[in-house]
């Protein structure tokens, strides 16, 4: 909500706009006042709604003009005024002021400000003034209501600025339809999202308890008794069905708003919708979705203990049929106050675990969280709002982890979720391996993956649960991801998947460790398709040579399609939780930053080079053309190794 609140008076000549502004401000009136008066400050502490309060006068006249469009411009609402006295100023409200604000492009709220009665022979009706004010509302929308005063007696003048703020801070027009007087959609859709998340058991009534959270969440304070009594009976008799078992449901909480902002009361409409982070707009604030949380590098996000039972509680009330899982309904019907379900366009619940029918189970759930927040906390964020996450501030919900070269340099993790990079050539079993962690059946048929794939499930190490999220890129987005240092340091293990099978499928993975700085990455390396022959690599050196040159522990053997996984899933743990043993050529390289790294291989290689240089010195030197060599044998040997590509 705004906290000031600009208020402009326009009208023509001697209408009274500046007396009206003396009059309240020196609560009498004042015979004789300038033609303009000046601008006035009301400061927050002497208005009912705690704002700074600026009144503005203006006056009619030709040399008037370029001052009083600069005014219009600037105005949060503009008070109108005319003389009861003077019918043909009443007249140009609908002639001459109001399509000349919009001539000026200004969109603004308008009260209509009827100055004079005391000049007025006789009472009129509210009848009467209905029926002349209502087709000037009919017609321009942005008017708000009409006000009636005098400025001599003075009567009625502080309620001029009181409307008139009130347009502005609590305005009709995005709730209701004044011709035809209905709410308006976007604030039917809006009531019904809070009935829904203040319905805690979903049962589709909000019972005594559930209407005094909700009394306590927007104003501060429980229903009495009787207060809570004389609710049920208004709407009993005037909104069939909007009480069921002594409770309200979302046709009488609906009607309760129609009738106060049909009463005037439009504060209280205003102040429940922002209590649950509604805009004038009726658009949900960017700065409920996603308030300011700052990752620093190299830290992940993880969710907090509160934020586990918020969503653990939400799905069993959502478990209509108490088995344990969420079906395609219950989703539905979870993610109602949500633009929807964040993860459709990922196929889940493929993503996660499932039951034989495809219902996301509780532990897939908390797990499709779990890896949501770590790729994604925004989206966690922002979703959670829309759930109604109930503690304060919104991210209460989030934790930040220790930096990962911190953790591995003390050797001890801190994380309970792991984020795990699947690497290998094409038809070598990745996606495969993330089907079996979650689950999925085997498929025969080979499907080239076109976009990345993400899937996460809980694996338990030493009595302590941990989330593991397997991500495989496919060939579109490897090389975008693995050139990225931003990216890999992300990891915190890579898993290089070759098929034991294929002659060649062990070269592609040994040539992205070349292509790419990726040594400071926890490595394990994982043969598929076990259950086939074992083919020799056309490689330098074997996958289990390969490995032990490096420190690493050698390819765990797996078949998915025979269900033989020895416990990968594990292993794969282990090594994010004791990174430093599985650092390919020792632990200090994973606390060498990128550049370090790429000096260092500068410097590797120019060594190299200097190495082969002064051997083939050697050569030419000591080997005689068509002789017998001057070197032993050792040394002939020793050069056909160091000059040959020995690659790791």
């Amino acid at each position: 909500m705004r906290r000031d609140v600009r208020i402009l008076l326009v009208g023509d000549e001697g209408v009274g706009k500046s007396t009206i502004v003396t009059s309240l401000i020196k609560e009498s009136y004042v015979a004789h006042v300038q033609h303009i008066v000046p601008e006035v400050t009301i400061p927050p502490e002497v208005t009912p709604e705690n704002v700074t309060t600026y009144i503005v006068d203006s006056g009619a006249g030709q040399t008037d003009r370029p001052h009083l469009e600069s005014e219009i411009r600037k105005a949060h609402v503009i008070c109108v005024v005319y003389a009861i006295d003077n019918p043909q100023s009443f007249d140009r409200l609908p002639t001459y002021w109001l399509p000349y604000f919009r001539s000026l492009g200004v969109n603004v709220p308008v009260i209509l400000v009827g100055n004079k009665i005391d000049l007025r022979g006789g009472e009129v009706t509210n009848e009467a003034l209905e029926d002349e004010i209502g087709p000037i509302m009919s017609e321009f929308k942005e008017v708000e209501t009409c006000v009636e005063c005098s400025a001599r007696l003075p009567l009625n003048v502080s309620e001029v600025f009181y409307f008139a703020q009130k347009a502005v801070l609590h305005p009709t027009a995005p709730l209701y339809d004044s011709r035809d007087h209905v709410l308006k959609p976007a604030c039917i859709n809006a009531l019904r999202r809070i009935f829904k998340l203040c319905d805690v058991n979903k049962d589709g009534i909000l019972d005594a308890s559930e209407l005094n959270e909700f009394q306590r969440k927007c104003f501060d304070a429980p229903l009495q008794a009787q207060e809570l009594e004389g609710i049920r009976e208004m709407v009993k008799q005037n909104e069939p069905g909007g009480i069921r078992d002594d409770g309200l449901t979302e046709s009488g909480f609906i009607y309760l708003h129609t009738t106060f902002i049909q009463r005037g009361r439009l504060e209280t409409t205003w102040t429940v919708l922002r209590k649950f982070g509604y805009a004038e707009d009726l658009r949900l604030q960017e700065s409920f979705l996603y308030p300011r949380f700052d990752v620093p590098y190299d830290c992940s996000v993880e969710l907090s203990h509160a934020a586990y039972n918020f969503l653990t509680d939400i799905f069993e009330v959502y478990d209509k049929d108490q088995d344990g899982a969420l079906n395609e309904a219950e989703l539905i019907d979870l993610f109602s106050t949500t633009p929807g379900n964040p993860w459709a366009a990922q196929k889940f619940p493929d993503t996660t675990i499932s039951d034989d029918n495809g219902a996301v189970t509780l532990q897939g759930w908390l797990a499709q969280w779990s890896m949501s927040t770590l790729l994604d906390h925004k989206m966690t964020l922002a979703y959670l709002a829309y759930l109604g996450y109930p503690l304060s501030p919104l991210t209460s919900a989030l934790q930040l982890t220790r930096p990962r070269k911190s953790d591995r340099k003390k050797g001890k993790i801190s994380r309970s979720v792991f984020l795990c990079y699947v690497c290998g050539a094409a038809g070598s079993g990745k996606t495969s391996l993330l089907r079996s962690f979650v689950g999925k059946p085997f498929r025969d048929a080979y499907d080239s993956t076109s976009q990345i794939i993400n899937v996460v499930n809980s694996v338990e190490i030493d009595g302590n649960q941990k989330y593991l999220v397997l991500q495989e890129f496919g060939s579109k987005y490897e090389a975008e991801m693995l050139r990225n240092n931003r990216k890999t340091d992300l990891a915190d293990i890579i898993v290089y998947v070759h098929d034991s099978s294929d002659t060649n499928s062990f070269s592609y993975i040994s040539n992205l460790r070349q292509q790419y700085s990726l040594d400071h990455i926890p490595t394990l390396f994982v043969a598929t398709k076990s259950d086939l022959d074992l083919a020799q690599q056309r490689h330098e050196v074997q996958p289990d040579v390969y490995c032990r040159r490096l420190g690493l522990q050698v390819p765990v053997a797996v078949s998915i399609k025979a269900g033989q996984t020895a416990d990968v899933f594990q292993t794969i743990s282990r090594v994010a939780m004791n990174p430093s043993s599985y650092i390919p050529g020792g632990s200090d390289r994973s606390l060498m930053s990128p550049g370090a790294r790429m000096r260092l291989y500068v410097t590797l290689t120019a060594l190299a080079g200097g190495a082969s240089t002064c051997l083939f010195l050697i050569y030419r030197t000591l080997w005689r053309p068509g002789g017998a060599p001057l070197l032993p044998a050792w040394a002939g040997q020793f050069f056909g190794w160091a000059s040959g590509r020995r690659e790791l």
